[in-house]
């Protein structure tokens, strides 16, 4: 039986092989080798002058279009008519800070506007052992109601909207 020696030379340099020989006797099967098809020609069939690709992860994010940017701020202002409260827009503005002046404006507006009707109701809440709370609950309620469509069927037309009486809490 005779002993063959293969070294890591054999193989194409982009080979993963180890850099130790390889022992091949006479009578077991030669080592398989892996085949590499490079090409001299870029993908998609540009040339190789033509311009980079978009840059990898980690680049910043890419702008939202503009209506993408219309469906997220619709959203934004009436999904916490579903009861979603001011949980719906915060994430909305978090996820897409920095992407679209106009989706951002919009989804801290809804907040702003949220947290200003959870401050009236809490309050409304604790005065309805007065009375009082029932009015102001009924008020609230129905105010967030038509403030909202409002709002959303401005979003639709891509007009920049501001709730009036709210707090400015999220700048």
């Amino acid at each position: 039986m005779q002993t063959l020696w293969t070294t890591p030379n054999d193989y194409p340099a982009t080979s993963t092989v180890a850099a130790s020989p390889i022992r091949v006797t006479s009578d077991a099967h030669p080592p398989t080798r892996r085949r590499y098809l490079v090409s001299t020609t870029p993908p998609n069939g540009q040339g190789w002058d033509s311009a980079p690709p978009p840059p990898a992860y980690g680049a910043g994010p890419q702008p939202l279009r503009p209506d993408e940017e219309k469906m997220w701020a619709i959203l934004a202002h009436v999904l916490p008519l579903i009861g979603l409260g001011f949980i719906a827009p915060l994430v909305i503005w978090l996820v897409f800070r920095g992407r679209g002046p106009y989706l951002e404006n919009q989804a801290k507006e809804s907040l702003n506007f949220q947290i200003t009707v959870l401050i009236a109701v809490v309050v409304g809440s604790i005065l309805t052992i007065v009375l009082v709370g029932f009015v102001i609950l009924a008020v609230v309620g129905i105010g967030a109601l038509v403030l909202e469509i409002m709002a959303a069927v401005a979003a639709s037309r891509f007009e920049w909207y501001r709730y009036p009486l709210t707090l400015r809490l999220v700048k």
